[in-house]
C-alpha cells in the first residue's frame, strides 16, 4: 500500500510540473485558455506514456521497470481528462449542448449556425473517451484484477486503444484544423506544439506496431522449432 501511495504521489508531482510547464509556455494565450489546454496536454501526455511503457519494455530492460507506474499513469491520465473536459464546459462551453456542438446564435441571421464543422464531432470525441476512461480509472488496481478476474479486467482495459484513437483525432483537430484562419474570426497564436504532437503520436503507433511484430515473430520462430 505504501508503495503505491508513493508511485501516485510522484506521478501527481511530475504530472503538476507538467501542468505549470505547459501553462507557461503560452503565456500570450487568454488565461482562460491556456488553463484548459493545459490540463488537456498534461492528460495526453500521461495517456501515450502509459501506452508507451509496455512496447519500450519490450525492447530496453530499463523500461521494464516503469510498468508498475501505468495504474498510476492511467490514474492521473484520467483526472486531469476530467478536469480538462470540466473547465472546458463550465467555461467555453458554458453547458450549453449547442455550444458544445459548435453552434452559434448569429442576431443577423436570427437562429443558430453552425460556425466550425468539425467542432462538434472533435468535442464528442473527446467526451466519449473520458466516459470510456472512467471504469477504467476506477478499476486501475491489482484489488480490480483479484476482484473482477484476469480475463474481465484485461478485456476491460482494452478499452484504453479506442480511448487512444478517440484522443488522438480530437487533439489533431484542436491541433491543426479549429484555430486556423477563418472568416468570423482571426487565428489563434501558433501552438508550438503541432510538431511535438505529430512526432510523439507517430512514435507512439511506430513503437506498438514494432513491439507487435517482434512478439508475432518470436512466436513464430518457437511454432517453427516445435514444428
Amino acid at each position: 500500500m505504501q508503495n503505491i501511495l508513493l508511485r501516485h504521489l510522484i506521478t501527481a508531482i511530475i504530472t503538476a510540473g507538467l501542468t505549470w510547464l505547459f501553462w507557461r509556455s503560452r503565456m500570450e494565450w487568454d488565461p482562460e485558455m491556456r488553463l484548459w489546454k493545459s490540463f488537456g496536454d498534461t492528460s495526453l501526455v500521461l495517456l501515450y506514456a502509459t501506452l508507451a511503457i509496455g512496447p519500450a519494455a519490450r525492447f530496453f530492460k530499463g523500461a521494464g521497470r516503469l510498468i508498475k507506474y501505468r495504474h498510476e499513469l492511467g490514474v492521473w491520465f484520467g483526472v486531469y481528462g476530467l478536469i480538462h473536459t470540466f473547465l472546458i464546459l463550465n467555461g467555453w462551453m458554458r453547458w450549453e449542448v449547442g455550444r458544445f456542438l459548435g453552434y452559434e446564435f448569429i442576431p443577423s441571421v436570427g437562429r443558430d449556425v453552425r460556425l466550425e464543422s468539425g467542432f462538434g464531432m472533435a468535442n464528442i470525441m473527446g467526451l466519449i473517451a473520458i466516459i470510456i476512461a472512467i471504469p477504467l480509472m476506477i478499476t486501475s488496481g491489482n484489488w480490480a484484477i483479484r476482484y473482477l478476474g484476469g480475463s474481465s479486467w484485461k478485456f476491460l482495459h482494452l478499452s484504453v486503444y479506442p480511448i487512444l484513437y478517440l484522443i488522438a483525432l480530437h487533439t489533431m483537430y484542436f491541433m491543426y484544423i479549429h484555430y486556423t484562419i477563418s472568416f468570423h474570426r482571426a487565428p489563434a497564436p501558433t501552438n508550438w506544439a503541432q510538431i511535438p504532437f505529430a512526432l510523439a503520436t507517430g512514435g507512439l503507433f511506430a513503437m506498438q506496431a514494432a513491439a507487435y511484430t517482434r512478439t508475432f515473430l518470436k512466436y513464430r520462430r518457437r511454432e517453427t522449432r516445435i514444428g
